[in-house]
């Protein structure tokens, strides 16, 4: 079952499969190296609306809320 990926649970792992944006939010999506198909790892969130935080191919990346409601991902069991 697809949910946003600001509902995935701290510590979960699960599998991006949909973005829903135009082609400048995926190119700049891309350029994070967060792209269909990847897995990814929930980090953190912040409190107060701030941003959250994944790990993609070991590596941290800081996205907005704004873009995290707009990324679909299904978690890995």
């Amino acid at each position: 079952m697809e949910i946003p990926l600001i509902n995935l649970q701290i510590g979960k792992k699960a599998k991006i499969k949909r973005l829903e944006g135009g082609f400048i939010f995926q190119r700049k999506l891309a350029s994070l190296n967060v792209r269909i198909g990847k897995t990814i790892r929930m980090v953190t969130t912040q409190l107060l609306r701030g941003p959250v935080v994944i790990e993609v191919d070991d590596r941290r990346v800081t996205l907005g809320r704004g873009i995290a409601v707009r990324i679909f991902v299904e978690e890995e069991k």
